[in-house]
């Protein structure tokens, strides 16, 4: 990146710089959607186990919204001709990824006090633990 005498970007490359913010919060949130799905049915599949209900894949699913909309607007915002529709365009993206990702770790918060607070290994019935897969 080219910058002038006072240390600023030029305007060229504050575009690309842009662009390619776009792509990160784009590509970075197609995988979390993807992560998402995968711990929903993990959970499932633990839940169906103990028979258990807990809210944390709800709170899953609604994040995997969160990315979702994020990318979708990311992608939006590369596509969009004009810088200024753009920058907009990619500031909500950038602020319901960063809010997803904060969710996700009060998601990761909730599924560690839910596996070690609430339900010891050693509490699970045996019949379960010995269930053929």
């Amino acid at each position: 990146m080219k910058d002038d005498k006072k240390g600023r970007i030029l305007k060229g490359d504050k575009e690309r710089l842009e662009e390619n913010i776009c792509i990160h919060i784009f590509s970075v949130s197609a995988a979390l959607v993807g992560a998402c799905a995968t711990i929903i049915g993990i959970i499932q599949v633990v839940m169906q186990a103990s028979k258990a209900t807990t809210f944390i894949d709800d709170l899953v699913a609604f994040n995997a919204l969160l990315f979702l909309t994020s990318c979708i607007l990311s992608y939006w915002a590369m596509r969009k001709q004009g810088t200024d529709r753009m920058l907009q365009i990619e500031n909500i993206a950038d602020t319901i990824f960063i809010g997803g990702l904060v969710l996700m770790v009060i998601i990761c918060g909730f599924i560690a006090v839910e596996v070690t607070w609430y339900r010891p290994v050693a509490q699970i019935p045996q019949e379960i633990l010995n269930r053929p897969w």
